[in-house]
């Protein structure tokens, strides 16, 4: 029998185990350099130094330098997931989208994970890549999760909304993908957050109160916003 948790008493986090601290440092290791340099220039044996163990000991934890790229992609979206993916685009789209605020808020925090995404994602678009299949199929569930997400609040509105809600999808996802890239050229410029919320502001949803989203590493599970 498993040890039932009450809701109103969350489990405190377990602390991470010496094998898992290691992965850890392996992972922020490669995240920084293939951020900088791009998959195909840096070496396992680049990253074990950075990351200050030998190549044989990198290699007992990750079988090579393609899974331990996927890992690198995987971890940050395994964070957002812990709320994004748990709310409905169809029952709960204002808290869905509301979401992607605070992330764009985030993000301007962590340029090391925006530059990292920036070049892969761009080095990717080759079919050889990777982490082609990677981001085919994360922005796959990103657009048919906006989608749904719009469609459902064009449906809620008197009269509808007056927009395609596939197109919308696309549109934001472009925006989201060209404010990074705007940002890490001139950071001092461009305020993601800002463009977000005006962008959700034309189709009359008020996110200007939505706060940033917190780091999982170092800060306790948020809670999805809830609007009226």
């Amino acid at each position: 029998m498993t040890d039932q948790i009450s809701p109103t008493e969350p489990a405190k986090p377990a602390k991470p185990t010496k094998g898992q601290r290691t992965r850890a440092r392996v992972l922020d290791a490669a995240a920084e350099l293939f951020s900088g340099s791009g998959f195909h220039a840096v070496s396992l044996r680049d990253i074990a130094a950075r990351a200050g163990m030998t190549h044989a000991g990198l290699l007992h934890h990750f079988p090579g330098k393609e899974a331990l790229l996927i890992e690198v992609l995987g971890r940050r979206d395994r964070e957002d997931a812990h709320v994004i993916f748990r709310l409905d685009p169809d029952t709960e789209p204002r808290d869905f989208l509301a979401q992607l605020v605070g992330i764009a808020h985030r993000n301007m925090n962590t340029p090391g994970l925006v530059g990292l995404h920036a070049k892969i994602s761009a080095e990717a678009a080759d079919p050889e890549h990777p982490a082609h299949r990677y981001f085919v199929e994360r922005y796959r569930l990103l657009r048919d999760r906006l989608t749904r997400a719009f469609a459902a609040l064009a449906a809620r509105t008197d009269p509808p909304g007056d927009y395609d809600p596939a197109l919308t999808a696309q549109m934001l996802l472009a925006q989201m993908d060209g404010l990074q890239t705007q940002w890490l050229l001139e950071p001092d410029a461009v305020d993601m957050r800002a463009a977000m919320v005006a962008f959700f502001a034309r189709l009359g949803l008020d996110f200007s109160d939505v706060p940033a989203f917190p780091n999982l590493h170092s800060g306790a599970p948020p809670e999805p916003p809830h609007h009226p």
